[in-house]
């Protein structure tokens, strides 16, 4: 299994896990999940998706990217992401202390309410757009170079500890989805395009690219 098919089968198991999250905390507003349960979910996603999943992402497939493709890591696809990746570290951090403990008034729920549903839908997306364009389209530019396989790293005891946790909160609080989020394939899904990104093509393609889409478009 190569590493992007690695990291996608991660991607299976933060998604349920974000249903999970959304689960428990909506217990949590009425009145009921356990508090305790909320450091759990925290430790699998700083440690399992932060520590582990997203330093992965970034230490081994970018850095092929870059050295290899020679792609930018200043501006485009990388830079947005790897944004993404710190950003929603910091979203977890400030949902940290409302998740282990009961909402003790009405403007705590609504604030938590506000903060686990701006994480998910930002993680539900990033994951999207990973899925659809950076995995396939990295990788492709990865053979182009004559890459082939990348290296992995098995967890570590802490990393393994806080996947094992996700897994055991799925079965306490099974995920629940919201119907409000729009969810498909593309760069369209990622918060950066057309703000900080302006999409694959633009960033990435190559005159040759554009020569080839240019000519296979006319001769449609």
């Amino acid at each position: 299994m190569t590493l992007t098919e690695t990291l996608r089968d991660e991607h299976a198991l933060i998604d349920q896990v974000l249903g999970a999250l959304r689960a428990y905390v909506g217990n949590l507003i009425d009145g009921g999940g356990d508090p305790h349960d909320g450091t759990r979910f925290t430790a699998f996603f700083r440690v399992f998706v932060g520590h582990f999943h997203h330093a992965r992402e970034e230490g081994v497939f970018f850095a092929a990217l870059v050295r290899e493709a020679k792609l930018p890591d200043d501006h485009g696809p990388l830079r947005a992401v790897a944004q993404e990746h710190a950003q929603m570290e910091a979203w977890l951090s400030e949902m940290l202390p409302l998740l282990v403990q009961r909402p003790r008034s009405d403007d705590d729920r609504a604030r938590l309410s506000a903060l686990v549903t701006r994480y998910t839908h930002a993680l539900w997306r990033h994951i999207d757009a990973e899925n659809s364009v950076l995995y396939p389209e990295g990788a492709e530019r990865l053979r182009l170079c004559g890459v082939y396989a990348l290296p992995d790293r098995p967890m570590t005891e802490a990393e393994a500890a806080a996947r094992a946790e996700g897994a055991a909160l799925l079965r306490r609080y099974p995920p629940v989805w919201d119907a409000t989020l729009v969810r498909g394939d593309g760069c369209f899904m990622c918060r950066a395009h057309g703000e900080t990104c302006d999409g694959l093509e633009a960033e990435w393609w190559t005159d040759a690219e554009w020569d080839g889409f240019l000519a296979g478009d006319v001769s449609d």
